[in-house]
């Protein structure tokens, strides 16, 4: 009879940039059980909004993830303008939507380096955040930011982005493609990171929806759930049909960001086209008073921002639901049955974002 064994798994872990910690429980080289434990890094920073005006309440918003920072600062945005009745200009929706995919095309890079450090490819780590250096590039020429964009504002936004340097935006981002389809047939044709990825912790189309999995975690299951599909901010002006794969392992959502870079670029390119002219921002007058939710589509998945105002400038409650946290009893159900080598994979695919989770 296999005796069992208990191995603490983080919160430090060389191959993990987040700060994960699961107990996992193995008989010889194979998971059995995965209980995590979250909390290590807990800010607190929902209960700011009882001493943060609603308006500058996005700023702190942001820095729930430096990653999504604009999908986050979007979000508490949406939710305020919802409460308030607030119509955004339609040029000022068009950029917030350039920016959240060249967000996503950011994330999913930075995402398929750290696959790639994971399983010890550092010459593709490398080729991967050299290519996302271009989108941070055009992030921080059009927001005066890398990391923090502070771009995004209750009624708007707070810069313009002329016509002309949003083609060369998108000339640029055509160009990316040819380097990142070389890049792109490493992860999907070479021998020893399929190896790592094939048939490893596998999801099932009807446990990925029973476990309420979101984002590429689930599109690379088969569930067809991605939220721009609603037509918010210009999303509602375009076609275009969720990434979606159905073999449900750790290839499977790596195929599916791939996809979705490519995607991105080709949304960004039919944006900058058919870009109105016009503001990009209305006044702001009263304060939120009701309860209003908004739905975003991080990079990582579906994200819930939800707010409570009572008529004053400080709103009464402001939760945030993130990806990650929807995501971890998937992850959970994959770690079951593997071998133990296969741990940090299984939970980079997930794309964890820990600061994310515990706020």
């Amino acid at each position: 009879m296999s005796k069992r064994t208990v191995i603490p798994f983080g919160p430090q872990h060389p191959v993990l940039p987040e700060p994960v910690h699961l107990d996992l429980v193995i008989e010889d080289e194979k998971v059995v059980e995965a209980i995590p434990s979250i909390g290590y890094i807990h800010r607190g920073l929902e209960k700011l909004v009882e001493k943060r005006e609603f308006t500058e309440m996005v700023y702190v918003i942001e820095r729930v993830c430096g990653i999504c920072s604009f999908g986050h600062g979007w979000g508490y945005c949406k939710s305020v303008e919802g409460n308030m009745g607030i119509e955004v200009p339609e040029r000022g929706e068009f950029l917030r939507t350039i920016w959240h995919e060249l967000s996503r095309i950011h994330s999913h890079l930075l995402w398929l380096g750290l696959l790639a450090d994971g399983f010890g490819f550092e010459s593709l780590f490398m080729h991967s955040w050299r290519i996302r250096e271009t989108v941070l590039d055009i992030l921080e020429r059009t927001t005066g930011g890398r990391v923090i964009f502070s771009v995004c504002k209750v009624g708007g936004v707070r810069k313009d982005v002329s016509n002309e340097e949003l083609k060369g935006i998108a000339d640029i981002l055509e160009g990316i493609k040819k380097e990142f389809t070389t890049l792109s047939k490493v992860f999907l044709d070479d021998y020893s990171v399929k190896n790592r990825l094939v048939g490893v912790g596998v999801l099932s189309t009807a446990e990925a929806a029973e476990l309420c999995a979101v984002g590429p975690m689930a599109r690379a299951s088969g569930v067809p759930l991605d939220i721009r599909l609603d037509g918010h901010g210009a999303y509602g002006r375009l076609d275009f049909e969720p990434v979606v794969e159905t073999d449900g392992d750790c290839y499977a959502r790596c195929k599916v960001r791939i996809r979705e870079v490519y995607q991105s670029i080709d949304i960004i390119a039919r944006l900058v086209a058919t870009m109105p002219d016009g503001e990009i921002a209305v006044a702001v007058k009263g304060s939120p008073s009701g309860e209003f939710v908004a739905r975003m589509e991080q990079p990582r998945g579906e994200a819930y921002y939800y707010s409570v105002g009572n008529g004053s400038k400080f709103l009464e409650r402001m939760r945030v639901r993130t990806p990650t946290n929807m995501n971890i009893p998937a992850m959970v159900k994959t770690l079951q049955g593997c071998e133990l080598a296969d741990v940090p994979m299984l939970i980079l695919t997930i794309d964890p974002c820990i600061s994310c989770t515990e706020r």
